[in-house]
């Protein structure tokens, strides 16, 4: 079993409340489990209304196959036109 978890760090330069923060990032996560059956939550930067950071993870029996599942989870983030990547990270155990 591998599980592969992957923290993205978001910038959302429209937003101007936290109301908005949580209309974007709804958004963000309902897609995600949708379309990728991950697990994703807002892990930090709760407060901040232009930051956050999410975290999503995903297992399945081959580390190709959990790869590419995130790999596609975070292009649909980055596809998104009210959220940029700072940065991200990828791990598996």
């Amino acid at each position: 079993m591998i599980i592969g978890i992957c923290t993205v760090e978001l910038f959302l330069p429209g937003t101007a409340s936290l109301k908005d923060k949580r209309r974007i990032l709804k958004s963000i996560k309902d897609r995600l489990r949708q379309r990728f059956n991950v697990s994703v939550a807002e892990v930090d930067e709760n407060e901040l209304w232009q930051k956050t950071i999410l975290g999503m993870a995903c297992v399945g029996n081959e580390k190709q196959f959990v790869n590419q599942v995130l790999d596609q989870a975070m292009g649909l983030i980055g596809g998104n036109p009210e959220a940029e990547i700072v940065r991200s990270r990828l791990e598996f155990v």
